[in-house]
């Protein structure tokens, strides 16, 4: 008989899998929730219930996770598992596969305290398998209430608490701080400077009167780029597009959103003159900016972001999506400042932003 597989893990990496797949988040909370409630029960008692056909009587485990759990007791990869990883798609092709390559972590994710729907640890130790050597934490900052977005009190506990969990966390990973800040209507940032001066990196993010005239919307995003403390300007234009996958239902991949309007000449002058980068987001309901966009930045000799823009751990494994598009639009690597150390991407947000390094 082969040697029990360790039902838990399986039932992560299906979580996982789906999340990457923009699966329905009830579907992914089974699993998850699933796996956190077997990790209370020991050994013992799942290999008896098992025998006895009880696994669906446990509370979180329904009919799909049981029978899940059942095969990994018996030493055998699930099928479900199985069925996704062999899904899982090829392995990125030239251009695109060298820079995915080259990336050592992701500037923009969320965490369960905004709206992200895992907590900090599980993020983090998702991109610690993924080989990332840091992950910047973007939650969102107050003005945006309906993602419980951070007051200047709610992140300075975060800070906390990102330094002791790094103290954690495996040697050569490093959580990085960071928020995705609002840009206000008159181009300021939605958090107190004093904390914005101690974040490691910040995203900037247009969420609100998207549909702003041109000239306003405009001023509003070079006043926001010129601001010292931020960093990168995360989807620059706010569309969402028709993803494939079922998605999130409050997400929903069929909600399709017109980009916003604005002189994109001016725009992408004042990231040059003020050495921010511009965000490549990952996430198939935005692929933000559109190529056209993204070529006039190349040749204006902008820097950019490759960023997952993730709620979840399987999310993080975007980042492919984000690099086909900027292979396709010939995004020198060196110029993604996610393939720089860590050191030297600190050195840059300290250097323009006015920080202490």
């Amino acid at each position: 008989m082969a040697s029990p597989r360790d039902p838990v893990a399986d039932l992560r990496r299906i979580a996982f899998l789906l999340e990457r797949a923009n699966e329905a988040t009830y579907r992914v909370r089974a699993f998850r929730s699933a796996a956190t409630k077997i990790a209370e029960i020991s050994d013992e008692e799942l290999t008896a219930r098992a025998a006895e056909g009880t696994l669906g009587e446990i509370s979180g485990v329904g009919t799909v996770t049981a029978r899940c759990i059942a095969e990994s007791l018996a030493g055998e990869e699930p099928v479900y598992l199985r069925r996704l990883g062999s899904t899982e798609g090829l392995d990125l092709p030239g251009a695109a596969g060298k820079l995915r390559d080259a990336l050592r972590g992701d500037l923009h994710c969320h965490s369960d305290w905004s709206d992200g729907g895992s907590p900090i640890e599980e993020m983090a130790l998702a991109a610690v398998e993924l080989g990332h050597e840091y992950l910047v934490l973007t939650d969102h900052s107050p003005r945006l209430t309906v993602a419980r977005g951070l007051t200047a009190a709610r992140l300075r506990k975060q800070l906390d608490y990102v330094a002791r969990l790094n103290d954690q966390l495996p040697d050569g990973f490093r959580i990085l701080t960071g928020i995705e800040v609002d840009i206000l209507d008159d181009g300021s940032l939605d958090q107190e400077d004093a904390l914005l001066e101690r974040l490691d990196v910040v995203v900037g993010s247009v969420h609100s009167k998207l549909r702003d005239e041109s000239p306003r919307m405009t001023k509003r995003m070079v006043n926001a780029i010129a601001n010292p403390h931020l960093d990168v300007l995360g989807h620059m234009t706010g569309r969402k597009v028709a993803a494939p996958g079922e998605g999130d239902r409050g997400h929903r991949a069929g909600r399709t959103r017109p980009p916003s309007t604005f002189d994109l000449d001016k725009v992408i002058a004042a990231v040059v003159e003020h050495g921010k980068a511009i965000e490549i987001n990952s996430r198939p309901d935005r692929l933000d900016p559109p190529k056209r966009m993204l070529t006039v930045a190349v040749e204006a000799g902008c820097l950019f972001s490759v960023d997952t823009d993730a709620h979840a751990p399987g999310q993080l494994d975007w980042l492919g999506f984000g690099c086909e598009r900027a292979a396709m639009c010939n995004v020198p690597i060196d110029r993604v400042v996610n393939t720089w150390s860590m050191d030297r991407l600190l050195e840059w947000t300290a250097d323009h932003a006015g920080k202490e390094a």
